[in-house]
């Protein structure tokens, strides 16, 4: 076989050039737009789903929730393994497919089912099962750091979240970007259990003022919870609905709303409980440049370009700089680009110095500038032949990949100097002995 291809492309060897030529134009332009990645996608397709059941504990979400939906869910076709767990107030189910299911098939199934399982749901359940969105098995791409001296971090957590939040999500292939240490700033009523019960008011009671006064509350079917609209007008032309609009706006007015009468003495809600602008209860917490801040977290789509998406946010976070005085952007916490490049620019510079030393080598040993020129021309016309087929089989451009032709360009290396000096050598020697063989047979014995 090899002889053949040897002889065919002696014998065809203009046909040989300008194929070479082909495949040097095609794989340049096609190597553009490979996908490039720390690791290759080395995890089954997955889809996660996550139900909250708020004041649940772990065993009445397993009892629930989990296992309801597990029932259900265990039937989705092509599903290979399901894990779940259960935590206080939440659950969470991972379905594992077979390798080679499509992953936006495969979300369209659970997606009926889930269907099907939110009819087994108890009304403790405070939400649908939401499915997260699709991640790549290295999800993250970025660790953005917020740090500031301008703003306290409730405020800094309000300008990532409506600021900064949306923006890197319009990024294309930018899945989600979770927050650590976030404080959104959220209207509280903190109650102080011992003033409550020096003052003779039950829980119930400041939870009902409470939901009545502002009009929303979370106890279905009860006079705050919006079940129904509060009337209407009709008009000559449409139907006009009623709202009663509070005039409770600030944490001073609430904490002015009357409770209950006692002993004779009015109590307010200012009495028993702080009224005041605050966040929920923090679980976790980050640290930036040894000081507080916030870490955004940017995950890619398993079809994404880690190398793209970087520069994409990278690009948001340039335009959003100028309007964000006093917030301090570090984008260089955690960037997986950044060894993509270097391995990207160590191959591209150890591919040059090979086609130096093969120049080198071969000018001084056979004095002929056409043997160099072929080797030059071999060995990244080699290695762009194994990058067209990795292209064409859908593969990402990775680190495995990458050290792959670091050693597959010494072997190329060695072949092109020892096969173009043996050839030259026979073909020297041939002249020598007046022989009359043709030269392509020359070079094929060589070969």
């Amino acid at each position: 076989m090899m002889q053949w291809i040897v002889a065919s492309s002696l014998k065809f060897r203009y046909l040989v050039v300008a194929g070479a030529a082909a495949l040097m134009f095609f794989g340049i332009s096609r190597l553009r737009h490979m996908p490039v990645d720390v690791f290759p996608e080395f995890a089954p397709p997955k889809v996660e789903v996550q139900t909250e059941g708020q004041g649940m504990s772990s065993a009445e979400v397993e009892e629930q929730i989990t296992n309801p939906m597990e029932l259900v869910l265990m039937g989705t076709p092509e599903l290979d393994v399901v894990r779940s767990r259960s935590v206080n107030g939440l659950s969470q189910i991972v379905l594992q497919f077979k390798r080679g299911t499509d992953l936006l098939h495969a979300r369209q199934l659970v997606q009926e089912r889930l269907n099907l399982a939110i009819a087994n749901l108890p009304s403790s359940a405070t939400a649908a099962p939401v499915m997260l969105q699709p991640l790549s098995a290295t999800s993250r791409v970025m660790k953005i750091g917020l740090s500031s001296k301008k703003y306290d971090l409730m405020d800094l957590s309000m300008i990532a979240y409506w600021t900064i939040k949306f923006r890197l999500l319009q990024v294309p292939g930018v899945a989600n970007v979770p927050m650590w240490g976030e404080r959104i700033k959220m209207f509280t009523i903190q109650i102080d259990p011992e003033r409550a019960r020096r003052a003779g008011i039950s829980m119930n009671r400041i939870h009902e003022v409470t939901s009545e006064t502002l009009d929303f509350g979370l106890v279905p079917y009860s006079s705050s919870a919006k079940t129904q609209t509060e009337g209407f007008i009709d008009t000559p032309n449409q139907r006009l609905p009623m709202l009663h609009v509070q005039p409770v706006i600030n944490p001073e007015d609430v904490a002015q709303i009357p409770i209950q009468v006692v002993n004779g003495r009015m109590v307010r809600l200012g009495d028993v409980a702080n009224v005041l602008w605050d966040t929920w209860p923090m679980v976790g917490d980050a640290v930036i440049n040894d000081g507080p801040g916030l870490m955004l977290i940017v995950e890619k789509l398993p079809w994404a370009n880690t190398l793209e998406v970087t520069r994409g946010v990278e690009a948001a976070l340039a335009e959003l700089a100028p309007g964000l005085p006093g917030v301090e952007i570090d984008s260089k916490i955690f960037r997986p680009a950044t060894y993509i490049e270097l391995s990207i620019h160590n191959l591209n510079r150890a591919l040059l110095i090979a086609c130096v030393l093969v120049v080198v080598v071969l000018a001084f040993f056979l004095f002929d500038w056409r043997p160099a020129l072929i080797s030059v021309v071999a060995i990244p016309l080699s290695l762009l032949a194994g990058a067209i087929v990795l292209y064409l089989r859908e593969a990402t451009v990775n680190t495995m990949v990458l050290a792959g032709f670091v050693i597959a360009l010494g072997d190329i290396v060695d072949d092109a100097i020892i096969d173009i000096e043996n050839v030259v050598r026979r073909l020297r020697q041939h002249r020598q002995e007046g022989g009359t063989r043709s030269t392509a047979r020359v070079i094929l014995d060589a070969s």
